[in-house]
């Protein structure tokens, strides 16, 4: 386009010199000089014409992070690059880890708690005047008996009466008194039952919110030998871990559930709260075998869970986390890597997004062509 704008240029410049010749013609001017001109004029033409045309700019070009190796998308980060987006990396080998079981919790409302707990503390004190009050009516009684003649069968009977009225008061404090402690054993298990009755350091902590209780139901199947390992729950929204301490087998399950429960106890200052639903995490007895993969590693892509191990000395490639695996220690256990695997911890996903914009490249690539 440039090349032909710029023949009309000398044409259009030829035109107004063959003019101006004529006009000198007429002036008297000389006309060869004037030729002369004009001859140059298309020499320049020609060569204009001749000239190649001017090579278009190469667009500048990214360097490429991005490499195919036995058919897998390898990304090459130089050590500048790694330290620019904060990637570490830790070797792991295949080892033994106990078995994390994956269960469900809710933190319970101890409202009831706190209502058997006074209740009890009430009819206790009930049956300590009770047995007060038949004590004294007990010795009026008695005196009332040894007087002999000197006391009226008046005085005879009502000490009677009411000795005997206090004694049917003590029946019914004492009758309450254990019918609440049962109450609270049945509703609660031993442990807090036993702890509402004495009113423990455990129960007293509960009421007054220094530890929360939480329900823990295994999946439905799932079962566990002897007490319970270690066990946490997440904390939403960050799923950050928070200690359980395990307190008792549960009286009841959770019927959207219907597994086996356990009671525990966290610190009230976890973030958790009564009505909270949650995961929880405890360590059984068995163990699997394999790479442990932390928590934080992992990343999600098309609907599955993907971790980087290092390929070679500046590359890492995406390895898939595999269907269902054993959960150990706030990690995935990954059954498929034989030997010793250099795990990405820090900045995966600045790998996959660099993975992802390799593709988006080559699809655009191809989309031009």
């Amino acid at each position: 386009m440039r090349q032909r704008r710029g023949y009309g240029l000398v044409w259009a410049a030829a035109i107004g010199l063959a003019g101006v010749a004529l006009v000198a013609a007429f002036a008297g001017d000389d006309v060869r000089q004037v030729a002369s001109r004009l001859t140059n004029l298309f020499v320049a033409r020609d060569a204009a014409r001749s000239a190649p045309a001017p090579a278009k700019p190469t667009p500048f070009a990214a360097p490429q992070r991005t490499a195919v190796e036995g058919g897998r998308v390898v990304v090459v980060l130089t050590p500048e690059e790694r330290a620019r987006i904060g990637l570490e990396t830790a070797r792991r080998q295949p080892e033994s880890h106990p078995i994390e079981i994956q269960a469900y919790g809710s933190v319970l409302d101890l409202a009831r708690v706190t209502e058997l707990t006074n209740s009890y503390a009430a009819a206790t004190a009930q049956l300590q005047t009770a047995q007060a009050r038949v004590e004294v009516s007990r010795a009026a009684f008695q005196r009332a008996k040894s007087l002999g003649p000197y006391a009226t069968q008046v005085q005879i009977e009502t000490t009677e009466g009411t000795f005997q009225t206090d004694q049917a008061a003590l029946a019914a404090a004492q009758s309450q008194v254990r019918t609440l402690s049962a109450t609270a054993q049945q509703e609660w298990g031993p442990v807090i039952g036993r702890g509402i009755v004495e009113r423990s350091v455990l129960v007293t902590r509960l009421i007054e919110r220094a530890d929360f209780l939480v329900q823990v139901t295994l999946p439905p199947g799932e079962t566990l030998k002897g007490r319970p390992g270690a066990a946490f729950a997440e904390v939403p929204p960050q799923s950050e871990r928070v200690a359980l301490r395990f307190v008792s087998a549960a009286t009841r399950t959770d019927q959207r559930i219907q597994g086996l429960s356990s009671f525990y106890t966290v610190s009230g200052d976890s973030g958790l709260l009564p009505g909270m639903s949650t995961l929880a995490f405890i360590t059984s007895s068995r163990a699997a075998t394999g790479v442990l993969v932390p928590e934080e590693a992992v990343v999600h892509w098309q609907g599955g869970a993907w971790f980087y191990r290092a390929v070679g000395e500046t590359g890492f490639a995406r390895h898939a986390l595999g269907a269902d695996p054993a959960l150990s220690g706030d990690g995935f256990v990954v059954a498929d890597l034989a030997g010793e695997t250099e795990i990405v911890m820090r900045g995966a996903q600045a790998l996959l997004s660099e993975e992802m914009k390799a593709q988006v490249q080559a699809a655009g690539g191809a989309d031009d062509d």
